[in-house]
């Protein structure tokens, strides 16, 4: 299994950080050129490998940590994103609902991924706190997964796992994505919420 981080900026470095943590290698891209980023990306570890946007969208699993306005652009690197899986990290706090045509963002995002599986997930704790250890008073920090593919969740649980995180499922996009859903002025009732599981 291939992992790619696109966008590198502070939600993407604290991801990247996650995978160095458990020596797991992820690609990571922008839409500029690797080199411009190089430097950032060693100074987080050798797991970290920058890669232009073409050659980032080659793996399994692709993390979208760009601004959701961005999300579209990202989307037509590939005609279609059949077998891959993609973890929407994006919030889309301050875009009009009506912009979102009265969906979750998320959703919004997997049609624009045509093909993919799309999976909710990492979006809910500030970069700060997503980029820190998750082992915490001897639990695991929760992140929040949500899709519409059982399968994907599934997937990208054991992938939370592995990268030392506690997932919890909150079941379908148009359900308990609207629970790490931000848009206009309101933040899902989960967003920022840091809790740590137990046992």
């Amino acid at each position: 299994m291939s992992y790619a981080i696109i966008g590198f900026g502070k939600i993407g470095q604290a991801l990247a950080r996650a995978f160095a943590r458990s020596g797991i290698e992820v690609s990571v891209a922008t839409t500029r050129d690797p080199t411009s980023f190089a430097s950032d990306a060693a100074a987080i570890g050798p797991q970290i490998v920058p890669k232009t946007l073409a050659e980032a969208v080659k793996a399994d699993v692709i993390f979208l940590a760009v601004r959701f306005a961005a999300h579209a652009d990202v989307a037509k690197a590939l005609p279609t994103w059949q077998g891959k899986t993609i973890v929407d990290v994006t919030n889309a706090y301050g875009v009009p609902p009506e912009d979102l045509g009265g969906l979750p963002s998320a959703k919004v995002v997997a049609q624009a991924f045509t093909g993919g599986r799309v999976v909710k997930g990492f979006n809910h704790l500030g970069a700060g706190v997503l980029g820190q250890d998750p082992a915490v008073h001897g639990g695991r920090r929760v992140v929040f997964l949500a899709s519409d593919d059982e399968d994907a969740a599934g997937e990208i649980g054991d992938l939370a796992e592995k990268l030392g995180f506690a997932p919890v499922d909150l079941g379908g996009l148009s359900e308990g994505g609207q629970l790490v859903h931000g848009h206009g002025k309101t933040w899902g009732k989960l967003i920022f919420k840091d809790l740590v599981k137990f046992g």
